[in-house]
């Protein structure tokens, strides 16, 4: 893989992490994917080596790193399994941020500490009839004095199953529309609340997916998140850093379906020599490759920006929707390099093809990537 844009501190770093994840992560991939489950030996792991909590400040326990190490330990370790990605994505990139940019101190001391060392992090904002339309949210929070009922359903929360700390929506003013939305930090404790089913799903199946389900779930008025009615800010700045996070995951995803690519085609012979010297095999791992160290470029840049304190919203979205475009011809071309053997389970190109699916699709589909890149050019 190229060394693009890397400092000293950067390559050692990223190969810290790669190092791990092909070494710890690796043995355990085709085994977590058909059981569904993440191993939680490798969650200890990535909590123990620092990589829950990347850019939580080191008074509260982090390791007071960058967002661009964020996406420098994603991509790494998507190019393993792109679920463990998940897992440290949605830790580090839109639930750590939240709290840290948000929280008050108080809730900086309490959570922190936990989210850097032992508890996972989940973002609760899907719902049945909001996905794009996030802020069409119908999960409601009464205002109680000195707490709130939240009533709803939560659907499609990754690291639900897992979780210890939900950053969840809810309108506590329906009738102010997406200016009564409020978040809140919810612990599975609390009365009322409850991990509902687990989707059965095509990829990534080692991150957990589940509803939430809120029967007058009682949540401290000190569990609010910021204020009460600025909930839709909050979605709005953390899910545009995830977005950069997810382009992470897909460029890892799609450096691992090539790498998958190239040792076969090396490997394979047909009319007495290598696949790989076939020009036709060759332009294809050319293409792929290019295509990778175009996505790579367009997230190395946004991470960049967002570190820089510079706009990186159209950035970030370019990188978001082109990532995800590449990472799903990417594998799909790795299974074809591979032949007959590319459709079977044996063949790892087919999972990160099946979990490359996702990525056109959450946190954000490429139309609504394509709306908000076309609405800053013409602005």
């Amino acid at each position: 893989m190229p060394l693009t844009n890397l400092n000293d501190e950067e390559r050692l770093f990223r190969d810290t992490v790669r190092r791990f994840a092909k070494e710890q992560m690796g043995p355990f991939v085709r085994e977590m994917d058909e059981a569904a489950t993440l191993n939680k030996s490798l969650l200890k792991q990535l909590f123990d080596l620092g990589l829950m909590g990347i850019e939580i400040p080191v008074e509260y326990g982090g390791q007071g790193g960058n967002f661009f190490q964020c996406v420098l330990a994603i991509e790494e370790i998507s190019a393993v399994d792109p679920s463990v990605g998940v897992v440290v994505d949605v830790q580090n990139t839109i639930v750590n941020n939240a709290i840290v940019r948000w929280g008050t101190e108080a809730q900086k001391s309490r959570y922190l500490p936990r989210l850097s060392t032992d508890i996972v992090g989940a973002y609760a904002l899907s719902e049945a009839g909001s996905g794009s339309d996030a802020f069409a949210l119908s999960t409601v929070a009464d205002d109680r004095d000195d707490h709130f009922a939240l009533n709803g359903r939560k659907l499609w929360i990754s690291n639900a199953a897992e979780a210890g700390l939900f950053v969840l929506f809810a309108n506590a003013n329906p009738a102010a529309g997406y200016r009564g939305i409020t978040a809140f930090l919810v612990e599975p404790g609390f009365p009322g609340f409850r991990v509902g089913r687990k989707e059965d799903k095509l990829g990534l199946r080692a991150s957990s997916t589940c509803e939430l389900i809120l029967d007058n779930c009682l949540v401290p008025r000190e569990n609010v998140l910021g204020e009460v009615g600025k909930g839709y800010k909050v979605a709005i700045e953390t899910l545009n850093e995830g977005r950069i996070g997810i382009g992470a995951q897909l460029v890892g995803l799609a450096q691992g379906a090539l790498g998958h690519a190239i040792r076969y085609s090396k490997q394979r012979k047909q009319f007495g020599q290598p696949i790989s010297s076939f020009q036709g095999v060759q332009f294809d791992l050319a293409r792929m490759a290019t295509e990778l160290e175009a996505a790579r470029l367009l997230v190395y840049n946004a991470a960049r920006l967002r570190d820089a304190g510079l706009p990186f919203l159209k950035e970030a979205a370019m990188a978001k929707y082109f990532a995800s475009e590449a990472a799903e011809k990417i594998a799909s071309k790795a299974i074809e390099i591979h032949g007959g053997v590319g459709i079977t389970k044996d063949c790892p190109a087919e999972k990160l093809w099946r979990d490359s699916k996702i990525g056109r699709i959450y946190e954000g589909t490429s139309n609504i990537q394509l709306l908000t890149i076309a609405k800053k050019l013409l602005a």
